[in-house]
């Protein structure tokens, strides 16, 4: 899996890499064919105080692309909800592509 992260307006320090890649775990631990994770995460320079931070990912799985985006007023916050809105995408993603139809019985004559 390749991780890329990247800050907008902001320095990714290790604290808060070692945070997204620790929480990106849970994403890989439902569904192994994760192929490259790109997580942005940026601060936008609005009036309002609240939902200033951003976080936002792509990721390629095999198959598709998923993308989610999370503001928050805090940055470790709008990563949580940006991983919890994945994970969901992701368990979704991998219930699609499984097969749940079982073939008909053969007739006998």
């Amino acid at each position: 899996m390749n991780l890329t992260i990247s800050g907008h307006h902001l320095e990714v320090t290790p604290a808060l890499r070692t945070y997204v890649t620790e929480k990106l775990d849970r994403i890989t631990r439902h569904f192994d064919q994760v192929v490259d994770v790109k997580v942005l995460l940026s601060i936008e320079n609005q009036k309002e105080k609240e939902r200033r931070q951003r976080a936002e990912c792509n990721i390629h799985v095999k198959g598709s692309d998923l993308f989610a985006e999370s503001a928050h007023a805090d940055l470790y916050a709008a990563v949580d909800e940006l991983v919890d809105k994945l994970d969901r995408q992701v368990v979704r993603h991998k219930d699609r592509i499984q097969d749940h139809h079982h073939e008909a019985p053969k007739r006998l004559m």
